[in-house]
């Protein structure tokens, strides 16, 4: 798997097998030496390439692509938005969903950047909401999906029109369908033209293994609710520890793994019955990152450290319930891509 060290300009390469978790490789990342760039938001696709965003800018961040194995850069990277963050990308790989979460000057609505991959070329910029976050796509590739920190929404791309196809209040009390060009934090202003402090500030959401349902993280909240996919309503709440900020979901459907960051830990629900599996806490902390193995039996965490302190990546075991390896990685590590298995 592969994880970006946020504070160090680095992407680290770990290996994970029977001797346990050790650090393969470091990749320096961005362009300038003496300027934080901030490899932030990390993906896969299934043809072997990682797609890769950094954060800061003058102000705005950049996309970039590597050929995994070789870590080789398949060319320049391209401007953004203002702080590119989290990203998916389509399952056929032609496609990147970028959210440009705005760390810069007023709350004001920013964006969800499409780039087509085999050019590095953004085909479009999709005005959202107030600090987008957590993009990820559908099982089946017709649909992306973001969340609103400061506008308490969740927000579905069509990703055939490159559209906004709907939206949903997570806000505490008013939760349900809003008006598809509700968009910005206008959704949210009161009459006096005021901006209310969010409720749920959702973090991420992350589609079942069918797509059926949707899982947004509500971390001012301490809750997840499950959103159905067909009635648009919520299902289902989970409580959780402090502060759910990134969510995966097991290929089996049966496990959702949530990063605690206020928190310092992980908590592990089974979809199945709605309960807590386990709860335990990290190695270091401010909790981070998520990604789950293709057989669903381990969790790669990202965990960033404070200061100087280096960050870290927990595995854990989610049958055992345990954590079997745990290897240092670079300061601020964040986001996390799983690769591989088997042989070299």
């Amino acid at each position: 798997m592969y994880v970006g060290a946020e504070s160090a300009d680095l992407i680290h390469r770990v290996r994970f097998g029977p001797g346990g978790a050790v650090l393969e490789k470091t990749i320096v990342a961005g362009e300038a030496p003496t300027e934080l760039e901030g490899p932030h938001g990390l993906q896969i696709s299934r043809d072997g390439v990682l797609h890769m965003t950094t954060g800061h800018g003058n102000p705005d961040g950049k996309y970039w692509r590597y050929a995994l194995g070789p870590d080789t850069l398949l060319g320049p990277g391209i401007f953004l938005g203002k702080f590119p963050a989290s990203l998916d990308v389509t399952p056929d790989g032609l496609y990147a969903f970028v959210v440009n979460f705005n760390l810069h000057g007023l709350m004001v609505p920013s964006s969800v950047s499409v780039v087509y991959t085999p050019t590095s070329t953004e085909v479009a910029r999709i005005e959202t909401c107030t600090m987008p976050h957590g993009s990820r796509v559908s099982p089946s590739g017709l649909w992306q999906y973001s969340t609103c920190m400061m506008d308490d929404q969740l927000v579905e791309i069509d990703t055939r029109s490159f559209e906004v196809a709907r939206r949903f209040s997570v806000a505490l009390g008013q939760e349900g369908p809003i008006a598809r060009d509700a968009h910005a934090m206008h959704a949210g202003h009161d009459m006096g033209g005021t901006m209310p402090a969010p409720s749920c500030s959702p973090t991420w959401a992350q589609p079942s293994a069918d797509g059926r349902k949707i899982y947004v993280a509500c971390n001012k909240a301490d809750e997840i609710v499950e959103v159905d996919h067909a009635g648009w309503t919520i299902t289902r709440r989970f409580r959780t520890g402090r502060g759910p900020y990134n969510l995966a979901v097991s290929p089996d459907g049966r496990y959702l793994v949530a990063s605690l960051k206020q928190g310092g830990g992980v908590q592990v629900f089974d979809l199945g019955s709605g309960e807590t599996a386990f709860t335990a806490k990290s190695s270091t902390t401010v909790t981070h990152g998520v990604v789950v193995t293709p057989d669903s039996r381990y969790a790669f965490i990202s965990n960033e450290g404070v200061g100087a302190a280096p960050g870290k990546v927990d595995i854990w075991d989610l049958a055992a319930r345990v954590m079997v390896a745990s290897v240092e990685v670079g300061q601020q590590a964040g986001g996390i891509a799983f690769w591989k298995m088997g042989d070299r």
